[in-house]
């Protein structure tokens, strides 16, 4: 029986630690949970250890207020030979009404690598739906222009 799961929510509350100088939670902590879920889910669906190769298009759409519930929920819309892109979605609210709102959104892409850390095969997500078909499609825009991007930054590098 195949137990691949290519969805993973995390939920817990913001804490004061989470806290930036503006009273609001920082940007890094958002970060750092969109990274935790985009393992979990790439791990999930692969299998195998996953690293972070790409986070893209973050928007920090809302604040999170220290105490709020927060889901971050990632989902895979598309998988390469060894890589893994997924869409993760922040929501955050008042636990006390249950009304959450997106917070944050971005593009990862997570790769799976084997003991040695290189990259390792993963199982390939063939979507059905038109919705899961849209989402691939796009995947497979944002990786050209990625590329773009890529070219583009290269005439930045100062070091």
């Amino acid at each position: 029986m195949d137990n691949r799961s290519r969805q993973t929510t995390l939920r817990f509350l913001a804490e004061p630690s989470d806290v930036n100088f503006g009273g609001k939670v920082h940007g890094g902590a958002v970060m750092k949970w969109i990274d935790l879920a985009a393992y979990a889910c790439a791990a999930g669906w692969s299998g195998k250890y996953c690293i972070t190769a790409y986070v893209g298009g973050i928007r920090f759409i809302r604040p999170v207020h220290v105490g709020n519930l927060v889901e971050v929920r990632a989902k895979v819309v598309y998988t390469g030979r060894t890589s893994m892109h997924l869409s993760v979605d922040v929501f955050a609210g008042d636990p006390k009404n249950n009304e959450q709102h997106v917070t944050s959104h971005c593009m990862m892409v997570m790769v799976a690598v084997d003991d040695t850390g290189q990259p390792s095969a993963v199982p390939e997500w063939v979507p059905t739906e038109e919705a899961d078909i849209l989402f691939r499609n796009s995947a497979i825009k944002l990786v050209e222009l990625r590329k773009q991007i890529r070219e583009e930054m290269d005439t930045h590098r100062v070091f």
